[in-house]
């Protein structure tokens, strides 16, 4: 095999035929001809003439080679205390059934259909029956309150919501069927039918003539085949927070997917078919979806879809655990469980309770690695602990290390090097390119390969002004960094309002707008702080209305966040202050306040309009008031 360099360099010189060679690792009902569409940028389409389908790829193609009785699907659930393995076969046949299902509810081509299930298998089995209809899923994460899924639903519209009774914790049980019905009650374009998952720890009332029982729809399914689909079809839509705080539904087709994610999982993770990867995420996040469902399966590889925490069910053990009883190869996970179970278990007694033979790699994504989990990880695990940064709208990795071709070392904070056919460069605000080590906005020499983003859902505008107005010929990241002069790349945060909790990437401005409604508060600011278990978590500060009070105030903002918004955004503390700072336009200076947060010494901006006011915030976002 080639060696990084010469594989990144052939990425550069030719994509076409760089990726064209990846492509034949796909099995296509129509092989592309062509290999890229360059003929109306910044608009690039990749295979625009192939023709193929995703769940074919995943689980058709493996049992006619004759693998169908290898486990593909483990199901680990410590909150329910079930474990349930699905060999191809089996989940070819629940997936095929399932997509009667959606067939027989009008569900076709082109039509959406929204996910709104816990960590159990039928949420893997929807997104790959969609797939195999060529229907487009959209999954909501289970934790978003009604608000959040109804503005969803709307952007989406979609024919069909397929949902389950409850979602279960370690301590409390979440129904999920009273948020559906209140967001489909705000709904503009409710759907036609809801499908749902009866769970034995609650069940819950259906509506007559829109709600049917996921149990009794399988039992008469009629399994159908696979429906070819145009390499540029688009396989689902997921939506992510942006900064005017309305999700941005990030569009992924069918072809360049199949064939980025492929490749990754030979090239990045050095994973053979057969061998047992576990991505320790949730299927609402794009790490669940490329490494959960989609990867894995796509190789041929056994995946783990695990319903549990890092700590608490029922201990810190809890990963090594899965680890031993399934043969896990490959963790990937977010540095934030890192820091949770190094929290509970600083000394790693538990990391040793368990056979972790099997454990080759440990890979982290979501947010950035600190030196200090890095070490403890390194040191406990004692095997390769990497760093890889990407981004919901990328769907891979943009750096990583990439051990399946050449293991480079590792420099803490730095995700290591760009991946083949990510051209990664550094601008300064001036737009000229950064020299090694200076700091500026990471952006992204077009065409994106493979797999990454093709627009966002019905908005091709929005599209162009968030990522590629800003430096034409380029794909503005949103995070800032810099590489240094052997080429690796840091990343050193957001460069906008998007703050990212646990992995999460949350608006502040979807949340400011929440503590605004509140007839008591005249101005409020939401800023990013960090978090020990979670990397940042939001913080609000509020200016009240003349004679309001300020009492049970703070308490009752947290709870409105999360009605509105939900628990994800771990918004726990709002501050009643008397004046935020602003420049002379009136802008309230976000930046200055997050340094100070942070404990920096912030300068004090030379557009502020009254300095005295950052005297006044100092001590109670330090924490000294």
């Amino acid at each position: 095999m080639a060696d990084y360099r010469e594989l990144f360099d052939a990425s550069m010189a030719d994509p076409a035929a760089f990726w064209g060679r990846a492509a034949e690792a796909v099995t296509w009902t129509r092989p592309p001809q062509r290999i890229l569409d360059d003929t109306d940028p910044p608009q690039y389409r990749w295979f625009p003439d192939g023709e193929l389908n995703t769940c074919a790829n995943a689980l058709d193609r493996h049992v006619a080679d004759g693998r169908g009785t290898q486990p593909a699907l483990i199901y680990d659930s410590p909150v329910t205390g079930n474990k349930r393995t699905y060999t191809y076969a089996e989940l070819l046949d629940e997936t095929a059934r399932f997509a009667g299902v959606l067939r027989g509810l009008g569900v076709g081509v082109g039509d959406r259909v929204v996910v709104y299930l816990p960590m159990i298998p039928e949420a893997v089995i929807t997104m790959l029956a969609c797939a195999r209809l060529g229907a487009v899923h959209s999954v909501v994460f289970g934790g978003f309150a009604p608000h959040e899924l109804a503005v969803r639903i709307d952007d989406a519209r979609p024919d069909v919501v397929v949902t389950a009774s409850c979602g279960v914790e370690p301590s409390r049980i979440v129904q999920y069927k009273p948020m559906l019905d209140a967001a489909i009650e705000r709904a503009q374009f409710p759907p036609r039918h809801c499908v749902v998952v009866q769970r034995d720890h609650h069940r819950c009332d259906l509506i007559e003539g829109r709600d049917l029982d996921f149990a009794v729809l399988m039992a008469s399914a009629t399994p159908v085949d696979p429906v070819p689909v145009a390499a540029t079809a688009p396989l689902y839509v997921l939506y992510t927070s942006g900064t005017t705080g309305k999700p941005k539904g990030i569009v992924r087709d069918n072809g360049g997917h199949a064939v980025a994610l492929l490749w990754t999982m030979r090239h990045v993770y050095d994973l053979a078919p057969g061998e047992v990867f576990w991505a320790a995420s949730d299927v609402g996040w794009v790490v669940g979806h490329s490494y959960i469902v989609y990867a894995p399966l796509l190789l041929g590889a056994t995946t783990v879809l695990y319903e549990g925490k890092p700590v608490g069910t029922p201990d810190p053990g809890a990963f090594w655990r899965v680890i031993s009883e399934h043969g896990v190869k490959v963790l990937f996970t977010a540095p934030t469980a890192i820091r949770a179970i190094r929290k509970e278990d600083p000394q790693g007694e538990y990391v040793d309770r368990y056979d972790r033979s099997a454990l080759q790699y440990l890979f982290v994504a979501g947010e950035r690695l600190d030196p200090d989990t890095y070490h403890w990880a390194v040191e406990k695990l004692g095997i390769p602990v990497i760093d890889h940064w990407w981004q919901t709208e990328t769907g891979w990795a943009i750096a990583a290390n990439p051990l399946g071709v050449q293991h480079f070392p590792v420099k803490a904070g730095s995700p290591t090097l760009p991946m083949p056919g990510y051209d990664v460069r550094v601008f300064g605000p001036n737009g000229q390119e950064c020299a090694p080590g200076e700091e500026g906005a990471i952006c992204i020499r077009l065409p994106l390969p493979p797999g990454t983003l093709q627009g966002i859902w019905g908005d091709d505008a929005r599209y162009q002004k968030s990522y590629l107005a800003e430096y034409p010929g380029f794909y503005l990241t949103g995070d800032g960094g810099f590489l240094d002069e052997d080429g690796y790349l840091f990343v050193m945060g957001r460069i906008d309002d998007v703050i990212n909790v646990a992995g999460h990437r949350l608006s502040t401005g979807s949340i400011e707008e929440v503590l605004a409604t509140h007839p008591a508060v005249a101005e409020c600011a939401v800023i990013g702080v960090p978090d020990e278990i979670k990397g940042q978590v939001p913080r609000g500060l509020v200016v009240l209305k003349a004679g309001a009070s300020a009492e049970g105030l703070p308490e009752a903002l947290v709870k409105s966040v999360r009605d509105e918004i939900g628990a994800v955004a771990a918004f726990k503390t709002v501050d009643v202050v008397p004046a935020l700072p602003k420049t002379r336009s009136g802008k309230i200076l976000r930046k200055t306040l997050r340094g100070i947060a942070c404990g920096r010494d912030e300068p004090v901006p030379s557009t502020i309009e009254d300095p005295a006011v950052l005297e006044v915030l100092a001590p109670i976002l330090r924490g000294e008031a």
